[in-house]
């Protein structure tokens, strides 16, 4: 499951990084919370298609607020971005808070998630066929129609993300896709919410890609070796909870962290060469 998380974040934020949205990606992460706990108290389920909706309405309000607070004003994006998402997450927790005995979320499910439990859950089948627990199979399937949008649309969001004017220029319209990239950011944090909880899901969307930007300066191998972080931090985190007796998801982010570090001394001793010599 770890792994699932990392690498899906990890596809995904590439393109965060390439459009300098890195923050976007933490606001729209934070910005589902409120989104879950409406939803929750409309409809009284945690059920797929609520929560969906939910964190799909929340992502697109704060893309909108970060706009609208941005464009008339001298507000800088980023100052923007800080404003709306952290409002936002304080209105989910507030709302939990307020209604917790109607509310089937807490801040620890939502902060930390247990990842430990998703063998526990009872297992989801597709008519005699055994597929698995009903947490992966979602996030499995969000992640196969990521990964295909991605492949169809690479040329759209490659130029789109490296200039939008040329992309104008060549028919292709950057606010959808920036909208698309949103959407897409917001189906997998509310699939992976409830079993990793927000720290992973906010480190990952931005750990991997950071980590490969050191390395290369290709996008496809960017995503490859976003791969191989995911990898990397989601054994190295599990042994690291394990030795510890931590979360499991801490751990996995502290795994990532040290890849990243390593990267950058890597990125940090070529300069020198070249510098050098």
């Amino acid at each position: 499951m770890g792994f699932l998380v990392t690498a899906l974040c990890g596809l995904v934020g590439n393109y965060l990084i390439l459009r300098r949205m890195a923050l976007m990606g933490d606001a729209v992460s934070h910005s589902v919370l409120p989104g879950l706990a409406v939803a929750f108290l409309i409809f009284g389920t945690r059920g797929t298609g609520p929560m969906l909706a939910g964190a799909l309405l929340a992502a697109v309000a704060t893309t909108a607020l970060i706009e609208l607070l941005h464009r008339p004003t001298r507000l800088k994006p980023d100052a923007a971005t800080g404003i709306v998402f952290t409002c936002l997450f304080a209105f989910g927790v507030v709302l939990i808070s307020l209604f917790a005995d109607r509310v089937d979320l807490d801040q620890d499910c939502v902060l930390h998630g247990e990842i430990a439990l998703v063998p526990f859950e009872s297992m989801a089948r597709l008519g005699g066929l055994l597929l698995g627990p009903p947490s992966i199979v979602r996030l499995a399937v969000a992640g196969l129609v990521v990964i295909a949008l991605i492949i169809a649309f690479y040329k759209e969001l490659l130029v789109s993300s490296f200039d939008p004017a040329l992309a104008r220029c060549i028919g292709i319209r950057p606010g959808i896709v920036h909208h698309a990239l949103m959407a897409a950011v917001s189906v997998l944090v509310v699939f992976a919410f409830q079993s990793v909880g927000a720290i992973l899901v906010i480190a990952m969307l931005i750990l991997p890609g950071a980590t490969a930007s050191f390395l290369s300066n290709r996008l496809p191998h960017r995503m490859l070796l976003g791969v191989v972080h995911a990898a990397l931090s989601s054994v190295l985190g599990l042994h690291l909870a394990l030795w510890l007796d931590c979360s499991i998801a801490g751990a996995m982010v502290v795994a990532g962290c040290g890849l990243f570090l390593l990267a950058w001394g890597v990125h940090a001793l070529r300069h020198a060469r070249r510098v050098l010599g």
